[in-house]
């Protein structure tokens, strides 16, 4: 077998990068990548053949990544119901960690915001829900949301550094960092996968992959550490079951996978 191995790192690149998702999802160009964690679970509901290596590639507290336009009016996370919110996809990784912190912690009725996204889903079969809709070509959501266009808008690292953005949640860091404590976990973003047939026919080379995915994870500065999520199924099982269940909860999935769904016998098998 030659296979095909793709690596995205999207933490500090252009959005454009997402886009590398689509293939190996659709058209199943790659045997082995990096996928968004919410395009994995989605993966598994629409039978695309692939499992989860478990070991975590891309992690991050998320409450800093909803901002809005302080000098339009001061807004607390409950203001943003009946109003429209921006995000790059409804089913993007960081909105589904933003949209479940504003539910869960601050009480927002996520189903009375209308999300207005710029791109489609990573899945064809995919359909956003009926309180999304779709902005034009080209669209910016920074722009919108300081035009006022937007009245906040999820964006992570595309978030404009610009003394008019405040965010939604106060003091993000701290209540972050306080949330991580208390549930005893990091958001998963992204993960590792493989083919199944690369699984069942060459478990060495799925072992060899873990062993240098865990070997670069050992040369890594402590502060990109201290955001990663832990490497093994147990270690990980807490966060997995959580994006689980706001997926499902935000109509991004149709039923509630369980964890053990996501692994294989050769990928459920791999330890440090």
């Amino acid at each position: 077998m030659q296979s095909k191995l793709v690596h995205l790192d999207t933490s500090s690149a252009p959005r454009s990068a997402h886009d590398g998702f689509k293939p190996m999802i659709r058209e199943g160009a790659f045997d082995a990548g990096e996928l968004a964690i919410v395009t994995y679970l989605q993966a598994r509901i629409y039978s695309k053949p692939y499992v989860m290596l478990p070991v975590p590639v891309l992690g991050r507290l998320q409450h800093h990544c909803i901002g809005f336009n302080r000098e339009l009016g001061l807004l607390e996370p409950k203001d943003i119901e009946g109003r429209k919110v921006g995000v790059r996809t409804y089913a993007q990784t960081t909105g589904l960690w933003v949209r479940g912190i504003l539910r869960h912690e601050y009480g927002v009725d996520i189903d009375k915001v209308q999300w207005m996204t710029v791109d489609e889903g990573h899945l064809a079969e995919y359909e956003d829900p009926p309180n999304c809709a779709r902005l034009p070509a080209g669209s910016s959501l920074p722009q919108m949301m300081l035009e006022g266009e937007l009245a906040a808008a999820i964006m992570g690292m595309e978030m404009p550094s610009d003394a008019r953005v405040a965010t939604l949640i106060a003091d993000p860091f701290d209540a972050a960092a306080n949330w991580s404590a208390r549930e005893g976990l990091i958001p998963i973003n992204h993960v590792f996968v493989v083919h199944e047939s690369l699984s069942r026919e060459r478990p060495d080379v799925v072992r060899e992959i873990f062993r240098m995915l865990c070997e670069s994870r050992a040369q890594a500065p402590a502060d990109a550490l201290a955001t990663l999520p832990p490497v093994g199924v147990e270690a990980n099982r807490k966060g997995l079951a959580l994006a689980i269940e706001w997926a499902f909860e935000q109509k991004i999935i149709s039923r509630r996978l369980s964890v053990d769904e996501l692994f294989d016998d050769t990928t459920a098998s791999l330890t440090l």
